[in-house]
């Protein structure tokens, strides 16, 4: 299963200096502030979250991403990570502006991909984790990432 984590930094150029140094680990908790999403993938998974945040359905244009690091992999067939992918601002600023939790975890939990019987408070922990992550990116004029790695 792909392992995703969430963070916030100011960009890309710090996204690439840190993961550069680092070889490629996750930067989630001893370098960024971030969450460990282990399955939570930003196109489908986090899209549907974003989907029942706004009470609208699913679609592949709620979260958009533009890779950030490594640099020139995008048409690498090769390349098998892990990655760093830039978050729309649309997507940060949907997670931060939500406001019925236990509702939108009511539904998420639910959803195919999460193999539709997660823990309804367990999602809600999660959205919350994700709220706040979004709320401090936005608060700090800061970008959300997610690392990722097969």
């Amino acid at each position: 299963m792909p392992l995703f984590d969430y963070f916030r930094t100011s960009g890309a150029d710090a996204v690439r200096r840190v993961m550069d140094a680092g070889g490629g680990r996750s930067p989630v908790s001893n370098v960024f502030d971030g969450i460990d999403a282990k399955g939570v993938d930003p196109g489908v998974v986090l899209g549907m979250m974003i989907a029942a945040i706004q009470q609208v359905p699913w679609n592949p244009d709620l979260v958009t991403d533009r890779l950030a690091w490594p640099a020139g992999r995008e048409q690498d067939p090769d390349y098998e990570g892990p990655w760093v992918s830039e978050l729309s601002t649309s997507a940060r600023d949907v997670l931060a502006q939500a406001v019925d939790v236990p509702r939108v975890a009511r539904e998420w939990a639910q959803i195919e991909e999460l193999g539709g019987n997660v823990d309804v408070a367990d999602a809600e922990a999660f959205i919350e984790s994700m709220v706040g992550l979004a709320r401090r990116a936005r608060e700090a004029d800061e970008l959300m990432f997610c690392w990722m790695s097969l």
